[in-house]
């Protein structure tokens, strides 16, 4: 029975379940965001951004988890389209959860869709406003459609969160302070 727990949380809870609100991890996040600004080493920026991560890879609950995980899995092996309703049904189940859109999108720019992954990722902005995979994603998708300029802006923010983002050498000119 075991085993057939993460089946039944893939398939049949988000059907006849409501997603529980998101954990309001805002001042674990400004904390990352103020020690990555006065971090002296690219691989403490680094770890700080891994340890931002991991706030926006901690699901609202388990059925939800199991979906990201399955949409993760699916994206590493390449079948996009897969993770894309794998995530489709973590969306529907969870709207207020940033990080399904943000995941979603990053299918839809590894697919080419890069219109899709402009919208969720306006999505997932509008939920995490301080969300630098987010951030960087719409920049870099920005890119893809031709957009540069606006691209930079959205770089720069996510830059003015965690200067050591590798994201950085995108930037045109250098990024101003007052961000």
């Amino acid at each position: 029975m075991r085993q057939l727990l993460p089946i039944l949380l893939l398939s049949a809870a988000p059907a006849f379940a409501d997603c529980p609100p998101v954990a309001d991890r805002g001042a674990e996040l400004t904390a990352l965001f103020d020690a990555a600004r006065v971090a002296e080493t690219e691989a403490e920026g680094r770890a700080l951004n891994q340890q931002m991560w991991e706030i926006w890879f901690d699901a609202p609950d388990e059925a939800a988890q199991a979906l990201l995980e399955r949409g993760s899995s699916m994206g590493r092996a390449a079948n996009f389209l897969g993770a894309i309703e794998t995530y489709d049904r973590l969306v529907d189940y969870c709207p207020h959860y940033a990080e399904g859109w943000n995941q979603r999108a990053f299918m839809y720019f590894l697919s080419g869709a890069f219109e899709e992954a402009e919208r969720d990722l306006e999505q997932a902005l509008a939920r995490e406003p301080r969300h630098i995979g987010a951030l960087t994603g719409l920049g870099l998708t920005l890119i893809q459609l031709g957009r540069e300029e606006e691209a930079q802006i959205w770089i720069r923010k996510a830059v003015a969160l965690n200067p050591w983002i590798s994201e950085r050498f995108l930037l045109t000119e250098a990024p101003e302070q007052d961000l």
